[in-house]
């Protein structure tokens, strides 16, 4: 399946079935029906003219008060600490009870997580991260700028629902649509 070069004149955005789908579409109805509270959390941000009216910070705390939430913890590259401690501060003024776990969590040194590394300094550790915040009984996760890779080490590994805030993209200052943008202006 390739949406973007639709044979079928886009009939999903006409709420019809498009032959190239795969998936048992009462199977996946049903599955919403299950995860109803979530639906209905995600609805209010977008439904009844409020979809870009929120930033996506503003819109994880709506999230996560809507669903009652209460501990969130943060998932951090530590060389994004400065804006962590501004994001803790924004989320504690909300009246969320936050645990913010910076990726060098528990000191482990790059090449005794990775053999092959000549270096001696100390390594991120998305799975250390992950553990902590799930000792720490968090029910929402907010990752911010964790490396490629890690992130999908720490997403296998964390058992509360997870979202991102920032994803790490040290070109486009941390905007990676910037790059398909600035592309289009020249």
């Amino acid at each position: 399946m390739d949406c973007t070069n639709c044979t079928y004149d886009k009939k999903c955005r006409n709420a019809e079935t498009c032959p190239a789908t795969s998936f048992g579409r009462d199977e996946v109805i049903q599955k919403y029906g299950e995860e109803s509270a979530i639906v209905q959390a995600a609805a209010d941000l977008v439904d009844f003219g409020r979809a870009g009216t929120l930033s996506r910070l503003q819109e994880t705390i709506a999230f996560a008060q809507k669903m009652n939430y209460k501990r969130i913890g943060l998932a951090y590259c530590y060389g994004m600490e400065k804006q962590v401690t501004q994001i803790v501060e924004i989320l504690r003024e909300s009246k969320l009870n936050v645990r913010a776990v910076s990726c060098t969590v528990g000191g482990i040194p790059q090449n005794e997580i990775n053999p092959e590394s000549a270096f001696c300094t100390v390594s991120c550790n998305p799975i250390g991260q992950a553990r902590q915040l799930n000792n720490e009984n968090v029910d929402l996760v907010v990752m911010i700028g964790l490396c490629l890779g890690h992130d999908i080490l720490f997403q296998r590994e964390v058992k509360a629902d997870c979202t991102t805030l920032v994803v790490k993209d040290r070109v486009f200052n941390h905007a990676p649509l910037r790059e398909i943008t600035d592309s289009q202006k020249n």
